[in-house]
């Protein structure tokens, strides 16, 4: 039995960074509103590096015309970093734009509880 845990303590070891975040919860990940739409991945993590090691920047980007749709994500190597940044960059001006930080609220899957509209109803008939 005890090789069975050992296993699993390395193979907790190898797990990618965005892995080790999901395990740990989201308070040290950031909402940025606000982005300028020329404002880039690295462009995010070089204006939020300077107050702790950033794990990971990501500005969401609009599937179809493939520009930014204003918002992104700055996840923190600690929630300490994290808190940081919130207190000192929101409200701050980035790429010509004031942006605003909060914490990232948990994602929620809508996939499984609302049907798909499939067309208008059919009609009913009482024959």
């Amino acid at each position: 039995m005890a090789m069975s845990s050992d296993r699993r303590v390395l193979t907790s070891l190898f797990h990618p960074p965005s892995r080790l975040i999901s395990f740990r919860g989201i308070a040290s990940k950031l909402f940025v509103g606000g982005l300028s739409f020329y404002t880039s991945d690295k462009g995010l993590a070089e204006a939020f590096s300077q107050y702790g090691q950033v794990v990971e920047a990501k500005v969401v980007m609009d599937r179809v015309s493939d520009k930014s749709k204003g918002f992104g994500f700055v996840t923190f190597a600690s929630d300490d970093e994290a808190h940081t940044a919130l207190t000192e960059m929101n409200g701050k001006s980035l790429n010509g734009r004031v942006i605003f930080v909060d914490y990232a609220k948990p994602t929620t899957n809508f996939r499984g509880g609302i049907p798909i509209a499939r067309g208008p109803p059919e009609e009913k008939t009482d024959e």
